[in-house]
């Protein structure tokens, strides 16, 4: 009883570690002024670590499946770490800040964020939604804890190298000791046989509109959060303002994540399209903003429909195929996710540095919502 307790909270470390991805745009200021680094360099930077995540999550499960929770967690641990060291040393190289962030760093998070996930449902059977969305509700929040951690050092004059290196130390050190704590349950005797039947197996249009549905929602999620501190900036806010904005979508997601599951399983199907619609609405207020007030709740809210995306199609997926397929189906879904963040936080800040101005890219992100809420609402309107 005690143990399970010990993991669900080293579990929950270890995803809001992983979560500050989430806070990449509040280094972007910081990497121009130290590096020279522009909106769009520092946009694909964080894109191609959720890239390589989402790739590397789905290699993480079957090795999570074969060697237990600890192996995949401590590789995990360790090249987040030496990430994060190596970008420490890149002084400003555009290439290896991208291979030290991007590639080492974001391969660290995709090895261990399926483990505190898949133990913590283990651990607790009766209660899998909640830890559900606990588990995706820390990865989520993460970013609130390392904006303010941002903001802090750049304030207190730390050079931006030494940033990285006590970071990569102290988050590293902390993912290593919450790995050393992860375990599994004692094997579960006599399964239960009711699980879902698989209504629509030989059916691929969920998948396709489940492939669709988060590759809009996560690309206009992560063009925003990707860029969010400069556009911020943009719209005459205060630099305070700006990190405000990445704690506020962050608390938005963090919220999503948990509060959308509850909401599908009372409505089901139909409020996915509805969520897409919703979004594209709130991305027209964003782009029309002028007040502080106006543009902060906008983030909020579009912050807190990127979280449904993380639950939404979860949930579609497991009720549509049935549980026991639900494993191999999700991830290749869930790359529609990768796909959108090598795309997305680059696009943005290169239609930023092209044209002077994010407008572009956020009129790009409400059309591309509105569509494909348009056409999963059509696809499925009898749901």
């Amino acid at each position: 009883m005690h143990n399970r307790w010990i993991v669900l909270i080293a579990g929950l470390i270890m995803q809001t570690i992983l979560g500050g991805i989430y806070a990449w745009s509040t280094l972007t200021p910081w990497l121009a002024e130290s590096y020279g680094i522009s909106n769009g360099e520092s946009g694909f930077v964080f894109g191609l670590s959720i890239a390589v995540f989402t790739l590397v999550m789905v290699y993480s499960g079957h090795l999570l499946a074969r060697k237990g929770p600890r192996t995949p967690a401590l590789i995990g641990a360790l090249l987040y770490l030496a990430g994060y060291f190596l970008a420490s040393r890149s002084h400003g190289s555009f290439p290896l800040l991208l291979l030290a962030v991007g590639v080492v760093a974001g391969s660290g998070i995709g090895f261990a964020y399926v483990v505190p996930l898949s133990v913590g449902m283990q651990w607790f059977p009766r209660q899998k939604g909640l830890i559900t969305g606990l588990s995706v509700g820390g990865f989520g929040g993460g970013a609130i804890i390392l904006s303010s951690v941002i903001e802090a050092g750049k304030l207190s004059g730390l050079s931006l190298d030494r940033f990285f290196l006590f970071y990569s130390l102290i988050s590293g050190s902390l993912l290593f000791l919450a790995s050393l704590l992860l375990s599994s349950p004692p094997a579960a005797t006599g399964k239960k046989s009711g699980e879902m039947q698989v209504h629509q197996e030989y059916s691929e249009k969920p998948m396709l509109l489940s492939m669709l549905g988060m590759f809009s929602g996560t690309f206009a999620g992560l063009l925003l959060v990707g860029n969010l501190a400069p556009y911020a900036l943009s719209k005459g806010l205060a630099e305070e303002m700006t990190v405000l904005s990445v704690v506020l979508f962050s608390l938005g997601n963090l919220s999503g994540r948990i509060i959308w599951g509850h909401i599908f399983d009372k409505t089901g199907y139909r409020v996915i399209p509805w969520s897409l619609l919703l979004a594209s609405l709130f991305y027209m207020v964003l782009r029309v903003a002028s007040g502080g007030f106006v543009f902060l709740a906008s983030v909020f809210l579009l912050g807190f429909l990127f979280g449904s995306q993380f639950v939404l199609y979860a949930g579609y997926l497991s009720k549509t195929y049935g549980v026991a397929a639900f494993s191999k189906r999700y991830p290749l879904v869930f790359l529609s996710y990768g796909l959108a963040g090598i795309i997305a936080p680059g696009v943005g800040g290169w239609i930023a540095d092209s044209t002077g101005s994010y407008n572009t890219a956020i009129i790009l992100c409400l059309a591309l919502l509105f569509v494909s809420g348009v056409i999963l609402f059509t696809a499925n309107r009898n749901r």
